[in-house]
């Protein structure tokens, strides 16, 4: 289960872990994590935090300010994609909790004065994150048996321009942003991938390849092209 704690205004996201033997802080995409070891207890994370608060502030301001202008206010009633299908926002008053899709609605929880657009945005990011994660391993594991291939790992990350990747050790990686698209679209962009697994160029064996799974990918290749500054935020 995640855990989350605010310190100076900042929400962190916990991650414990056995492999771990000391505390170390991370700032990604505008988002804060601490990863410590199992067993530290909770005021001494908030001591960690803490002592940190500089550094964390820096990178913060650092990294909002590389971020391209949004074309989003994020505040409530916005409307924001996942897997093809809108959602409204709903920004509300009250303890850090992260988002929640209730109701055919993106419910953010933040601390008062803490709504600011680039907050909202970073609680947003990390609930699509995390469900980019689990839906697209989901995908992965599912065509990875029809196409024939065993990658190393599947995980996300944040491209500027480009939907995934594949490495020669068989590492398979993908942009966290294609979780908006529909469904279709990113299965193409799995299985594209995966294909690349057996063929790491994209000759014409490779696109057989594709085909062989989804017929129609030139179709589903032409939507993500002409729709790909849609899937930004």
């Amino acid at each position: 289960m995640l855990q989350y704690i605010e310190v100076n205004g900042v929400v962190a996201e916990v991650v414990r872990t056995s492999r771990q033997k000391s505390a170390t802080v991370k700032v990604d995409d505008g988002l804060v994590s601490i990863v410590i070891p199992e067993q530290l207890e909770v005021d001494q994370i908030y001591q960690l935090l803490d002592a940190k608060r500089h550094w964390i502030r820096e990178k913060l301001i650092l990294q909002r300010e590389a971020m391209p202008v949004s074309a989003k206010s994020f505040i409530s009633g916005e409307a924001f994609s996942y897997l093809g299908r809108n959602y409204r926002l709903k920004v509300q008053k009250g303890r850090f909790a992260p988002v929640k899709l209730i109701q055919g609605r993106l419910v953010a929880t933040l601390p008062s004065g803490a709504e600011e657009p680039y907050m909202v945005r970073n609680t947003l990011v990390r609930w699509y994150k995390s469900h980019a994660e689990q839906k697209l391993q989901e995908k992965a594991e599912r065509y990875a048996k029809i196409i024939g291939v065993e990658p190393k790992s599947v995980g996300i990350q944040t491209f500027k321009s480009r939907w995934g990747s594949c490495t020669a050790k068989g590492d398979v990686v993908f942009n966290w942003k294609i979780i908006m698209a529909p469904n279709r679209i990113c299965d193409y962009v799995v299985v594209h991938e995966l294909c690349h697994l057996i063929h790491h160029d994209h000759s014409p064996k490779f696109w057989k390849e594709v085909a062989r799974v989804i017929p129609d990918y030139g179709e589903r290749k032409e939507w993500l092209k002409q729709n790909a500054p849609s899937l930004e935020f």
